[in-house]
């Protein structure tokens, strides 16, 4: 049975597995073997290999919902202090309600309450998953203010690695800024792991930022603002995501 309405003309639409191929979900030899396999639906309708996609229409692949690449939305957010990385809109500080944003997107990761700076948002949920796999070794860039001057040894220590929920941190690159202020980046994404490495030596974080993602950067974008990436950023997250 065909997920379309059959009023609307077979020269209209997508075929199925072309919509499916420009998702960068699989090509459409292998999206051909989902729609034979009954795990495709058009509109809560299982597809069959004439299905076409009209403008409107909700595809799934097992459940999952999917777009085509050209409909993808990546933006770039500044967040304030005080908005929480949740889709829960349960929260009343919730990162979705703040933004605001015509469409279904969420966030590629998290930043804590209290931290502010760069977080991205997307409708991409096959990106989000491949981003966060900490394997993946992307690079995510931090300015951290703590309570009290620190030493050559914590900047060692900090680049070294330091025991955190269990584990030893991976190496990381810090740079001093001044006596209280330094730079870090990091491979990996521990829960709170940068207050964390902080507080086994005994400093406490008073401020953090973070103002880089893999090739994205903060830049002059205002807090509490967001804009699109860029395409060149755009190609760069997703190269480095397959």
């Amino acid at each position: 049975m065909s997920g379309t309405d059959p009023e609307k003309s077979s020269s209209e639409g997508i075929r199925l597995n072309k919509y499916i191929a420009s998702s960068g979900t699989c090509s459409r030899r292998e999206a051909d073997k989902l729609i034979e396999s009954g795990k495709v639906s058009v509109n809560g309708v299982t597809a069959d290999l004439g299905t076409r996609v009209f403008e409107g229409d909700t595809v799934e692949i097992e459940g999952r919902s999917i777009v085509p690449e050209d409909s993808m939305i990546y933006i770039a957010f500044n967040k304030p202090l005080g908005i929480t990385c949740t889709t829960d809109r349960r929260d009343p500080s919730n990162i979705i309600d703040y933004i605001n944003f015509s469409e279904r997107i969420f966030p590629i990761g998290r930043l804590d309450k209290n931290s502010s700076g760069l977080i991205l948002l997307t409708n991409n949920g096959d990106i989000v998953n491949k981003l966060l796999r900490s394997e993946n070794g992307h690079e995510k860039e931090y300015v951290v203010t703590i309570d009290r001057p620190y030493d050559k040894d914590f900047i060692k220590n900090m680049s070294n690695g330091v025991p955190v929920l269990g584990r030893m941190t991976l190496p990381a690159k810090v740079i001093p800024v001044n006596d209280k202020k330094f730079k870090i980046i990091l491979k990996q994404g521990m829960n709170r792991q940068i207050r964390r490495m902080c507080e086994y030596l005994g400093y406490k974080v008073t401020r953090l930022k973070r103002i880089r993602f893999m090739n994205i950067k903060l830049g002059e974008l205002e807090t509490g603002k967001w804009r699109y990436l860029t395409a060149k950023e755009k190609q760069e997250l997703l190269k480095d995501a397959n």
